[in-house]
């Protein structure tokens, strides 16, 4: 009896634990990417200019290396 009773409370936990759906839980609430892309006339274009140029400054930073493969690179 005590098996049971213990099971039937783990299952009743387990079911008002279950997640809604997703579709349940937005509720009508825009994300943010569904907001951004509503908006339309904002351009980043700054931006991914900005971004791509910190890319172009991180490769610069690698120094040469003389390792022939055969030997550990010093660090």
């Amino acid at each position: 009896m005590r098996t049971r009773l213990t099971a039937a409370f783990l299952v009743a936990a387990a079911v008002a634990y279950a997640p809604a759906p997703a579709a349940a839980q937005q509720g009508g609430m825009t994300t943010e990417t569904q907001e951004r892309q509503k908006g339309g006339g904002d351009s980043d274009l700054i931006w991914n200019l900005l971004g791509c140029l910190g890319l172009v400054g991180i490769f610069g930073l690698q120094r040469p290396s003389d390792n022939d493969g055969y030997t550990d690179d010093p660090i």
